[in-house]
């Protein structure tokens, strides 16, 4: 009994020991808030004041000092996120993450990303204040790793810290640049139907390319494998970082404002994970102020503002991504065929380097239009050789420019000059001002085929016939200065034609886009809050049409009362997604058994690559419309041509069987908070014994897929819709009232976890609140974390 008593002790000790060595480690840990640290490199004093929800507001006599500080902040709150994100274009994930990121690493390696900013770099003018500025922001971030505390991921996984250089500034570029293309999920997909199926599959779907359109309008006053599909997608799957998706924005005019000024909203789209993607920093020199949201290792803000204009962006969807099958020499697979013979490939030779193992060497073969994707995908199962052609590897590189010249504009004709700069990816870039400016211009370098070309399916690489014709002007991009509607605005939408065209994409169907236009349009007295909560609006204008069309096609014979009640909730349904909603469950389940039993029989093993895309969301209202389509027959049945309302039935039936085994008999208790979450996940949180440590949620939440409020979801077999992605931050600057303007963002404005701003914005963001953007200087000089950078003597 006394050794218990005393084996009893002894465990409570160590169990207090750990306690107190967790609570001193934790303390020892977060980030520096206050003091005084001197850094290399400085010329004058900085003062970095440190607001209540963690956001830096950095006073420095110069922008050189200003931006080594912001490296050196945001580096104490993201180095791990910064760690990832550089890894990911450079294929280098596997070094950590060990073999199951082989493949991610593949793909990303041989994309050319590395090599196109190697060529950039080259060419860069290294006296030009860009340069001068990224340069000293990575010395900021340097200059932390070499004297700041290592964040505990890098112990966890057993990481050793590198110091940063430009390539890596340029290959978080090329990353988000693919991130936002869509042409590698959806081209290879229909050019199997083309093939496989036929022309009639193939010319319904791309039917519903031109109809339901909400044109943002251009004025100017001053058995299918989908084994391509696939084999992107499930590299996305297990990134551990987000993917950049969609977004929405809106400036409104001063003639459509209370106060007589412009307001300004904006939230980008973009694949939830912990830490958040943006990192909010204000810079304040004697000649320099922005308040700005910034990618990891971008030293200038994609969004931001101060108090004369802001700006911010949505992903334009243009196309920019295509696909060339090149005929190889029979004789002699290292070489390809141009219109006046065969030509040798261009081989690189790629090392990845994998934790635990040894290395993994490949070789890629390069044509004229680029990478052979089969040498990079592996099981890729076409015998083609395909080549992908992209922009942004194809042209020259000015994404730096950009950024630095939208950041710095003093005027609408500046800003303009620096969005007319970017060639890939796609943006529509927002813009409004102090003096009752608005604009919106879709920026990218945009270009022709021959006019009969389709573009979205694979392309003849040896006639010569399918190549680009002709590049444009930027004056010809969609654009839109001062409009006389008096609001100009972007939901990932189809733009208005260019020389009587529409311009090629992957847009998003025009569910927010409507919805946007609908609340703008017949109000004139906008006011700050009123687009604060038109921001969290939850409401789809065409999911009810698309749910009364499911109605009207349902045999109504012989059904239950508890299936007339269904019925009933999804005839009344306004298509509101709110948590005590029951149409939305119903909905949704409906949508996913109306498409697999319309599409999965024809597709076959494609069908999990169609699903869940923005093109089957743009085929889905025209379908459920269409009263005879080829799709409608179940080829799998014999002797046997089903028509609309069997499969209609049909599905509604399964929907119903489904609903009532997930949620029980009583259809009034099909909510939709039982069915929809939202978790934001850390790459260490995917160890389950870390994941309450690292993660932030879940949370039940609101909102759905395409309404203001987006919160996309898969829609698959399990009837349970885990948010995977949505407002990356919501923003709000009204010119009547600059220095109180608002914005969120979904967990807090560190990625350290040991400090009390990891999560600190997580409920408010839930809830529809916001927190204020502080500009006030008499209010910052007031905020008492103070961390006083100083220059270290040499």
């Amino acid at each position: 009994m006394k050794f218990l008593k005393k084996l009893l002790k002894i465990v409570v000790v160590i169990l207090v020991l750990v306690v107190i060595g967790a609570w001193l480690y934790s303390k020892t840990y977060h980030p520096k808030y206050d003091g005084e640290i001197k850094l290399k490199n400085l010329s004058e004093k900085v003062t970095v004041y440190f607001d209540d929800i963690g956001v830096p507001h950095i006073n420095a006599q110069n922008q050189q000092d200003a931006y080594t500080a912001l490296g050196y902040v945001h580096a104490q709150d993201r180095l791990w996120q910064m760690e990832l994100i550089r890894r990911i274009a450079g294929g280098r994930l596997s070094e950590i993450f060990g073999e199951k990121l082989i493949r991610t690493d593949k793909l990303f390696s041989g994309l050319g990303i590395e090599e196109a900013s190697e060529k950039t770099i080259k060419n860069l003018d290294k006296n030009s204040p860009k340069y001068k500025m990224t340069m000293a922001y990575l010395d900021g971030i340097n200059q932390y790793i070499e004297e700041g505390k290592t964040p505990i991921e890098f112990t966890l996984v057993g990481v050793e810290k590198e110091k940063y250089t430009i390539k890596d500034v340029y290959n978080v570029f090329g990353y988000m640049a693919f991130s936002f293309a869509i042409a590698h999920k959806t081209d290879p997909l229909l050019t199997e139907v083309k093939e496989k199926l036929g022309t009639a599959y193939f010319n319904e779907l791309i039917g519903a390319e031109s109809e339901n359109l909400t044109l943002i309008k251009n004025e100017k006053n001053t058995e299918l494998t989908g084994g391509f599909a696939k084999a992107m997608n499930d590299l996305y799957d297990i990134l551990p970082l987000s993917p950049f998706i969609g977004s929405n924005s809106w400036v409104i005019g001063a003639d459509k404002t209370k106060n007589g000024k412009v307001i300004f909203a904006n939230d980008p789209h973009i694949g939830f994970s912990q830490p958040s993607v943006w990192y909010q920093a204000h810079l304040k020199t004697p000649d320099f102020e922005m308040y700005g949201f910034h990618l990891a290792l971008v030293p200038f803000p994609l969004l931001g503002h101060n108090r004369d204009y802001a700006y911010g962006l949505t992903m334009f969807e243009n196309d920019d991504v295509d696909f060339y099958v090149e005929e190889e020499n029979p004789n002699n697979k290292n070489q390809y065929k141009l219109e006046n013979g065969f030509v040798d490939y261009k081989l690189i030779e790629k090392h990845i380097k994998i934790k635990g193992r040894k290395d993994s060497i490949y070789t890629i073969k390069v044509s004229r239009h680029g990478p052979v994707m089969n040498g990079i995908i592996d099981h890729l199962d076409d015998k083609r050789s395909i080549a992908m052609q992209w922009i942004y590897t194809k042209l020259d590189n000015q994404i730096l420019d950009v950024a630095y010249e939208i950041s710095h504009a003093k005027n609408l004709s500046e800003f303009k000059k620096g969005a007319s700069k970017l060639h890939a990816p796609g943006l529509n870039m927002m813009y409004g001002d102090a003096k009752n400016n608005i604009a919106w211009f879709a920026s990218g370098k945009l270009y022709k085929y021959r006019d009969s070309l389709y573009t979205k399916t694979y392309l003849n690489g040896a006639s010569g016939k399918d190549e680009i014709v002709e590049y444009l002007d930027f004056e010809e991009n969609p654009q839109a200065i001062n409009p006389n509607r008096d609001y100009v605005y972007s939901a990932n939408n189809q733009p208005d034609s260019i020389d009587g065209k529409l311009y090629p994409g992957y847009y998003l169907n025009e569910d927010r886009a409507k919805r946007i236009v609908e609340l703008l349009e017949p109000k004139n007295d906008w006011t700050k809050e009123d687009v604060a909560k038109m921001t969290y609006d939850v409401t789809s204008p065409n999911a009810p049409i698309i749910a009364s069309d499911f109605v009207k096609s349902i045999n109504k014979k012989d059904l239950s009362v508890s299936e007339k009640q269904a019925i009933s909730f999804l005839k009344d349904w306004k298509g509101n997604f709110e948590k005590q909603e029951v149409g939305p469950v119903i909905y949704n389940r409906m949508v996913y058994e109306f498409q697999k039993n319309t599409f999965a029989d024809e597709m076959g093993k494609a069908y999990n690559q169609f699903t869940n895309t923005p093109f089957i969301e743009k085929v889905l209202p025209v379908q459920a419309k269409r009263e005879k389509s080829i799709w409608w027959d179940n080829v799998t049945t014999k002797d046997k041509i089903e028509n609309k309302e069997e499969i209609v039935t049909k599905s509604f039936k399964n929907a119903f069987a489904f609903l009532q085994n997930q949620l029980g008999e009583n259809v009034k208790n099909w909510t939709w908070d039982r069915v929809i979450t939202v978790e934001y996940k850390h790459a260490v949180g995917e160890v389950a014994v870390l994941r309450k440590f690292f993660n932030v949620g879940p949370f039940v939440t609101t909102g759905g897929d395409q309404v203001i409020n987006n919160q996309i979801y898969d829609i698959d077999s399990t009837g349970v819709y885990k948010v995977k992605a949505g407002p990356s931050t919501r923003r709000i600057i009204d010119f009547s009232d600059v220095e109180n303007s608002l914005a969120i963002i979904p967990t807090g404005q560190s990625g350290n976890v040991f400090s009390a701003h990891y999560k600190d914005q997580a409920k408010k963001y839930l809830n529809g609140e916001f927190v204020k953007m502080k500009l006030d200087n008499k209010e910052i000089l007031k905020i008492k974390n103070q961390l006083i950078l100083i220059k270290e003597k040499d």
